[in-house]
């Protein structure tokens, strides 16, 4: 037997506000899906393709909101949100608005204040691929804030991809989202110094990828981020394996080598600092990974 309800929810009327690249993608793959879906733009003409395949283009944000239970929000800050969603006044009583754009842990919590002030329920959200990937497998969103919310729109947010709840505090998904693209641009400037130090003597990137991707990311690396992590809370870094200044000394010689071969010095140079700096400290004899222990260091001080 069908649960009518279930079937219901899982094609639930949605709206989309903000139709850039990401926008665009989101409404195309909400309308694809089953949803009877609802835009709304600044620039009405973005929407005509998605206009051509059925879905509706609202005349204001008050008629987008007041169209769908939930509305997707993916706008360029908070302080775009304010200013494209306040116009709209009553229309946003009794809906839910699930903000998908970036910005710090402090707009997010202050977004639940300017929502509940507008009988809004809201919930925070970051998209963790490019547009192209959204609706396909592993295709990961993140949200945080109402659990409630969460699980009452669960299966439209499923429609977009795989959607992940991190916990009642509104900040987390934006701060898991920084997190997560800090990693990305740190490990790439790795990846990217690396390909300059061995371009230095006429390798290829292609040639220097198929060890870095092939196998040194996924044997070494991958291993040592997953096995490592419970020692990070409890702050435990053996050294048994290889000590904090033995990888100083390795660091100095990536700078000596950069130095040598003319590549760029100032992130050997950092990366070395932060390690010696942890050896001053007195972690000297314990594992690189005591470098956490730096990097905490604001964060306790708060």
């Amino acid at each position: 037997m069908t649960n009518n309800r279930s079937t219901t929810m899982r094609h639930a009327p949605v709206t989309v506000v903000g139709l850039g690249p990401m926008g665009l993608a989101l409404a195309g793959t909400l309308a694809d899906r089953g949803h009877a879906t609802t835009v709304w733009n600044r620039t009405p003409g973005k929407a005509g393709s998605l206009v051509a395949k059925g879905v509706h283009r609202a005349e204001t944000v008050a008629e987008a909101v007041a169209a769908s239970p939930v509305t997707i929000m993916c706008l360029k800050d908070y302080a775009t949100m304010y200013e494209v969603f306040d116009p709209a006044g009553d229309a946003l009583k009794d809906r839910v608005l699930v903000n998908l754009n970036s910005g710090t842990p402090q707009e997010a919590r202050a977004a639940v204040a300017w929502a509940a002030g507008r009988g809004l329920s809201y919930l925070d959200g970051a998209i963790m691929v490019p547009p192209p990937l959204v609706g396909h497998p592993g295709a990961v969103f993140l949200y945080s804030g109402s659990r409630d919310v969460f699980d009452e729109h669960r299966a439209t947010l499923a429609s977009m991809g795989d959607p992940r709840y991190l916990g009642a505090g509104p900040e987390l998904a934006v701060l898991y989202n920084t997190a997560l693209l800090e990693m990305m641009y740190a490990t790439m400037n790795g990846y990217l110094h690396a390909t300059a130090l061995v371009g230095s003597a006429g390798v290829t990137a292609v040639e220097f990828a198929e060890l870095a991707a092939g196998w040194f990311v996924p044997t070494v690396l991958n291993p040592m981020i997953g096995e490592d992590a419970a020692g990070l809370d409890e702050g435990a870094y053996p050294g048994d394996l290889g000590t904090l200044e033995m990888n100083v000394n390795a660091l100095t010689h990536i700078t000596r080598t950069s130095e040598e071969q003319g590549v760029h010095t100032e992130q050997p140079r950092l990366m070395r600092e932060i390690a010696a700096r942890a050896v001053a400290e007195g972690y000297g004899d314990n594992s690189y990974l005591a470098v956490f222990e730096v990097f905490k260091k604001a964060a306790q001080a708060r």
